[in-house]
């Protein structure tokens, strides 16, 4: 990970953080309410009275959940621009510039759980990452780490030209080869979206290189009594097929 690698991450989410705000609002986009959210919280369990770290806390949106559930929270961001609408947002909570590959302003062990709600995608160096939510765990505390499915990039699906609801998923260079990939805009944003592909495998050999036990592991897909939650049948199809996120529980089995 370089030092040019974070600035570039940096500078990008504070270019879109008021498009990020629109996009995720107060409770977040299609893709967390359908699938991923209900995932997350059965991975959580309760949290009321927990020490819980927002690690990658955007603009305030699971901070304020976690906060709505008893939990007592820290949101973390790179992006200073993220960090000032969070605090504006919700002023109460304790946000913080940090990057998650560092965790500077956390001290060790003061955590009983960290969430990482679609961050490691976009993080220069997962190693790094886990090793510092580790460091900041008490022992026997609980990683929940949610982001995009790195074997079918969404923004590299298209459907096949022979019709029907055939699905392709298209690469331009190999699975196993670590390296920052750029999506095309979507939704409402303008911008080009940066992020680091690596294969599953790579994921699963850092969280246990940093301590971590797999406790528990999921594909989100929309489940049936969430079917009314779709606006339309083109996202509810895509929310019932299409594989878009990992969520992966961990326990932490060292200390720092």
């Amino acid at each position: 990970m370089s030092d040019r690698e974070i600035e570039e991450t940096q500078a990008f989410w504070n270019d879109v953080a008021e498009d990020w705000r629109t996009q995720v609002g107060d409770e977040g986009d299609s893709n967390r309410r359908l699938s991923s959210d209900p995932v997350l919280w059965a991975f959580a369990g309760d949290v009321h009275g927990l020490e819980v770290l927002d690690a990658g806390c955007g603009t305030r949106y699971l901070s304020n959940k976690l906060s709505e559930r008893g939990a007592l929270v820290t949101g973390i961001d790179l992006s200073e621009r993220m960090i000032a609408i969070a605090r504006e947002s919700n002023p109460s909570l304790d946000f913080r510039v940090d990057s998650c590959s560092s965790l500077r302003t956390i001290d060790d062990e003061c955590f009983d759980m960290v969430i990482a709600n679609y961050v490691l995608m976009d993080t220069p160096d997962v190693q790094k990452a886990t090793e510092a939510f580790s460091r900041v765990l008490k022992p026997g505390g609980v990683a929940v780490l949610v982001f995009s499915h790195p074997c079918f990039p969404a923004a590299h699906a298209v459907l096949s030209e022979e019709g029907g609801e055939t699905l392709l998923y298209k690469w331009d260079s190999p699975y196993f080869e670590e390296k920052k990939r750029t999506d095309p805009p979507w939704a409402h944003f303008t911008s080009d979206f940066p992020w680091f592909h690596r294969p599953l495998s790579d994921y699963w050999k850092a969280f246990t290189a940093a301590g971590f036990a797999v406790v528990d592991f999921e594909e989100p897909r929309l489940t049936e009594d969430r079917y009314h939650l779709a606006k339309n049948e083109k996202q509810l199809l895509k929310a019932k097929t299409r594989p878009y996120s990992v969520a992966f529980k961990l326990k932490k089995t060292t200390s720092a």
